[in-house]
């Protein structure tokens, strides 16, 4: 009875619904109060505690305490998640709509396949497997992101959802560009054909910004021309197939900045600028903005706040914050935390600079191809900001750091704030970081030059030759740890091409066995070119395995070279040629290792470097420099060389403590008094 419902839940990938869970738990402990009551019934006649014998069923007091112990054991079980942060998942958070899901960069998401329309200013994103969601082929050559939510209802915690109001989608969609809101922009049609799978069942049907017609959707599906998302209050997107029609609006920001401000008593601003009252908030966007002319640059500058260079950086979980700071105050003082975090705090401050501003929900471009359709999983699950401009309608920004997400993409009017630009070579800004601008020509006849820096000891030749000795040290230090830092970089590209250039031995034969071979035998003979093929196949497999350790890939060694390369383009998202390279790879080193024959004429050093290319672009900027400059699979191995050693140490030790003891007077001394 307990392999029935425990095995299956063991086993089970995702998380138990919760009607199947109440069944099976209900079924199991029925059975167990059915065998309990027949183990009872075989003692024979019940007695009481003073001798007398029962005939007739009676309550009995230890019953009634299990009945109370069961009470307490689900009232614990239920109120624990509630107040113990962090436990707060499951069924008690969708119905508590609190925390994230799935996803990287993702809103929360549960194991029914929703995904909760609440963007939070704090919590913390739960990272599970990957399971895909949905199937796009667009006819747009670099789409933005598949929408489907809108939260726009503000509060002190983050921006919320309210239910959609639409009108049936047998009645049309609406043509934008007859609209007065967005006359300014510049469309062009795209088609998109967009297959769901069974593991996601939302209300809200995913489609590109700006639809203007559906095929495939019954009519149990309204359209929501206020927020342009499409959905259902009779049924969900499991397993749906359809396509539509949507315009894809192309704006400069010359074109942006000519949008005027909304008037003060415009319905619109009316109802998406009321933000909670937050003295530190308000005074850094009245900071931020204070300089700037234009809706368009109001909101840029508050984009660009969100940037590396102002301390931001993408994170699971956002900082606890301090007592009496609000959840807003902790994330901009925190400067850490993932798409929710950046969505609502952008919407917050546009909507306080006077300009209305919402949340959106949906996928990013994700960074799986299947042809010509990109495959979406939970872990492409976004969120981001839309600012209204009038003429333009409601306008995208994603201020995300972009390299933490995958698929993220950015537009014209809102570029990557933390993209590396090229330094102009006439620019200031080409000197060296730390040089003193009062160095280059001409700073001696500069007002601003302090030509009696140093006092009365300035210009003591002694001094100029203390401070230069300093400063020789000072760069021999800098250039020592340099030199240092470097050492497992250099040894990783040694045992790199140590690798590429693998060779065989010379050897052009071995007999399978000494003496004269029986008649009609064949002898197995190795040939140079095999035992070649078989020691390349086990220096690439190596090479990939310190490769997968050094972009943070988990190995395991109990698996096969085939289901772990198979497992490494699932886990790293690899595509196209480092997918195949993968898969090369753990069939070169699967037929060297078990295969009569060695596989050859493969070009593993290729392969390696196409799956060394494909990790480098799914993972963080963080893994990839650490992987560059710290390789962990130098450092792992180093780890591990230095606990030998300190084993060994250890152990020689042991053996001269016992030497000295075997030849101590005391045992002289000792023997002699016997």
């Amino acid at each position: 009875m307990l392999a029935i419902y425990s095995v299956p839940v063991a086993v089970y990938v995702d998380s138990v619904p919760v009607l199947p869970f109440i069944v099976g738990a209900t079924g199991f402990l029925w059975l167990l109060v059915a065998d309990n009551v027949d183990r009872v019934r075989r003692f024979g006649r019940r007695f009481t505690g003073d001798g007398r014998d029962v005939d007739v069923w009676e309550p009995s007091p230890l019953a009634a305490a299990g009945r109370r112990l069961a009470v307490i054991g689900v009232a614990t079980a239920v109120l624990l998640p509630l107040i113990v942060p962090g436990l707060n998942t499951g069924l008690l958070n969708s119905l508590t709509q609190v925390g994230s899901g799935t996803g990287a960069g993702g809103p929360g998401s549960g194991g029914s396949g929703r995904i909760n329309l609440f963007a939070s200013l704090s919590g913390q994103l739960n990272q599970a497997q990957v399971t895909n969601y949905v199937r796009v082929t667009t006819t747009e050559p670099d789409p933005f992101y598949l929408r489907f939510g809108v939260a726009d209802v503000l509060t002190s915690d983050g921006f919320s959802n309210r239910a959609p109001n639409g009108r049936p989608l047998s009645q049309g969609l609406g043509d934008p560009r007859q609209s007065a809101a967005s006359a300014e922009a510049q469309y062009r049609q795209y088609r998109a054909e967009v297959e769901i799978t069974n593991d996601f069942g939302q209300s809200l049907a995913p489609v590109y910004a700006t639809t203007i017609d559906t095929d495939g959707l019954d009519g149990a599906w309204s359209y929501d021309p206020n927020t342009q998302v499409v959905y259902s209050n009779r049924t969900t997107t499991k397993g749906k197939k359809y396509s539509f029609d949507y315009l894809r609006a192309k704006y400069t920001p010359a074109e942006l900045r000519t949008a005027p401000a909304l008037a003060r008593d415009n319905p619109l601003r009316t109802q998406f600028t009321t933000v909670p009252d937050d003295a530190k908030v308000d005074k850094l966007v009245g900071d931020l903005t204070r300089s700037e002319d234009t809706e368009y640059d109001k909101i840029m500058a508050i984009y660009r706040y969100f940037s590396r260079d102002n301390g931001f950086s993408y994170s699971l979980q956002t900082a606890d914050p301090k007592a009496g700071a609000s959840a807003i105050t902790a994330f901009l003082a925190g400067k850490a935390g993932y798409c929710q975090q950046y969505a609502a705090a952008m919407a917050w401050m546009v909507r306080k600079a006077g300009i209305p501003a919402r949340v959106a929900f949906g996928f990013t471009r994700g960074s799986t191809r299947d042809g010509n359709a990109y495959i979406l999983t939970n872990r492409n699950a976004h969120a981001w900001t839309e600012a209204y401009l009038d003429g333009f309608g409601w306008v995208p920004f994603d201020a995300t750091p972009a390299a933490a997400v995958v698929g993220s993409t950015r537009s014209d009017w809102a570029p990557d704030t933390d993209a590396v630009e090229a330094p102009s070579p006439t620019s200031s800004a080409s000197l060296a970081p730390g040089a003193n601008p009062s160095a280059a020509p001409g700073a001696a006849n500069r007002p601003d030059r302090d030509l009696n820096a140093g006092g009365l000891d300035a210009n003591d030749p002694a001094n100029r030759s203390g401070s230069s000795t300093r400063a020789l040290l000072t760069v021999a230090i800098i250039a020592l740890v340099l030199a240092l830092l470097a050492v497992p970089a250099l040894r990783r590209i040694l045992v790199r091409r140590r690798r590429h250039a693998a060779t065989a031995p010379k050897v052009t034969a071995v007999a399978a066995a000494t003496g004269p071979a029986p008649p009609g035998s064949r002898d197995i003979v190795v040939t140079t070119e095999a035992v070649r093929a078989r020691e390349d196949a086990h220096a690439a497999w190596d090479e990939l395995v310190d490769t997968m350790v050094d972009y943070r890939v988990p190995v395991d060694p109990t698996e096969t070279p085939r289901h772990t390369a198979q497992r490494l383009v699932r886990e790293a998202d690899l595509t196209d040629g480092p997918a195949e390279s993968a898969a090369l790879l753990g069939r070169a080193e699967e037929r060297a290792r078990y295969a009569r024959q060695p596989l050859q004429g493969g070009e593993l050093t290729v392969a390696l470097q196409q799956v060394r290319k494909g990790l480098a672009k799914t993972a963080t900027r963080r893994t990839r420099l650490t992987a560059i400059v710290l390789p962990p699979s130098v450092m792992l191995r180093w780890r591990m060389g230095a606990g030998d050693v300190s084993a060994r140490w250890m152990s020689g030790l042991s053996r001269g403590r016992d030497l000295l003891v075997r030849f101590s007077p005391r045992r002289l001394l000792a023997g002699r008094a016997r």
